[in-house]
């Protein structure tokens, strides 16, 4: 691929004049910024507090609400958005449930929706959603390939008893019989249990080589603390949803060794030069830093950061065509944002199209391991 034709993703806040009458745009977002996934969805209110105010050269409102992870409050919170606010895109929710239960919302309104948690796409409801963080398959597949490097041959999995532990199960499963690795254990748990000890022992009495955490955050911190307990000396594989600073105080000395995917920004200054998301990934820490201070960001505040840079790079078309907040300008930017453009983000080089609503590819995947308390670059 030549980086040089990549568009790069920076805000256009000049690039356009649409006259003093220009209509504003309105986007939503719904996430999980309390509650028992707050350490997930808290990182995404905190990049949105930094949006810009113009998309595309066109005023933007941002209107941010919690959901709390409740799938009812979700959908109470996309129905405002497009009832009440007559928003042009609804960016959320967080978490995996409750992104899944606004499908709907965006799709009778014909409204776009970007998922902001990793989420599989229904074939009939395509046409008006799109997933920004990477999909389970590719980070799961990173696991994989690092499982054959050092010749695992027997997994076990303990994962979330719901619909984030479901995707990396089957991500699992379709992936290890064709690297020649059996799966001989699989155990689900509650993301509120304060105990697993007893899937732990089944998991292990099948004598893993190593064991894959379907979980996220600081839940995920559970089931690794009780194998370290009981004895478990195998490698130990984490989902990109727990790389957070809350798993690592949570986990404490128990994490060093762990393996997890992640996205690039996690570990953005000790990419290439040659790497286009390193210089967009800097410049989201250089704004965030400038905010919060000194430490690095979150990798699903940049998440929140692609799905804006993304609407950036969309919105110039689409207001040639329509005036924010009528039906017109939702299809036409549906339509830019299926265009096959390129944009490069935090994590990604996306490039959605009519038949790809998940946009990325291996550039968008790093594996890091815990070391001293911190995320470093796994080599």
């Amino acid at each position: 691929m030549r980086f040089n034709a990549i568009v790069p993703a920076v805000l256009t806040l000049s690039a356009m004049s649409f006259g003093a009458a220009a209509e504003e745009i309105k986007i939503g977002m719904t996430g999980t910024f309390t509650g028992p996934n707050a350490a997930v969805g808290a990182p995404y209110k905190l990049a949105s507090e930094i949006y810009p105010n113009r998309l595309g050269g066109v005023p933007v409102k941002w209107i941010v609400l919690d959901d709390g992870g409740d799938t009812s409050n979700a959908v109470k919170n996309a129905r405002k958005f497009v009832d009440e606010d007559k928003v042009d895109a609804i960016l959320g929710s967080t978490s995996n449930p409750p992104a899944v239960a606004i499908f709907d919302v965006a799709t009778e309104s014909k409204t776009p929706q970007f998922a902001m948690a990793p989420v599989a796409i229904p074939e009939a409801k395509r046409a008006w959603l799109f997933n920004v963080p990477q999909p389970v398959p590719i980070m799961v597949g990173a696991l994989i390939d690092d499982m054959k490097k050092r010749g695992v041959k027997k997994v076990g999995f303990i994962g979330f008893s719901d619909g984030w532990g479901d995707l990396n199960w089957t991500g699992l499963v379709a992936l290890a019989k064709a690297a020649g690795i059996e799966i001989v254990a699989s155990e689900r748990y509650n993301r509120t249990d304060t105990s697993v000890t007893a899937q732990v022992l089944k998991v292990m009495a099948a004598n893993p080589d190593a064991i894959f955490v379907g979980a996220a955050a600081t839940p995920a911190t559970l089931p690794h603390i009780t194998l370290k307990d009981q004895g478990f000396t195998g490698q130990i594989y984490h989902t990109h949803g727990a790389v957070s600073k809350p798993f690592l105080d949570a986990g404490g000395k128990a994490l060093e060794g762990a393996i997890l995917p992640t996205g690039p920004v996690v570990v953005a200054p000790g990419l290439a030069d040659s790497n286009p998301i390193k210089k967009v990934a800097l410049d989201f820490i250089a704004k965030f830093q400038a905010k919060y201070g000194a430490g690095a960001p979150n990798p699903f505040a940049g998440y929140a950061w692609d799905a804006m840079l993304i609407l950036d790079a969309a919105v110039p078309d689409a207001a040639k065509k329509a005036k924010p907040g009528t039906p017109e300008f939702r299809v036409a930017l549906r339509d830019s944002l299926i265009s096959g453009r390129e944009v490069v983000g935090t994590h990604a080089v996306y490039k959605f199209t009519d038949s790809d609503r998940y946009g990325i590819d291996a550039r968008s995947r790093v594996l890091v391991t815990v070391k001293n308390g911190a995320f470093v670059l796994y080599q």
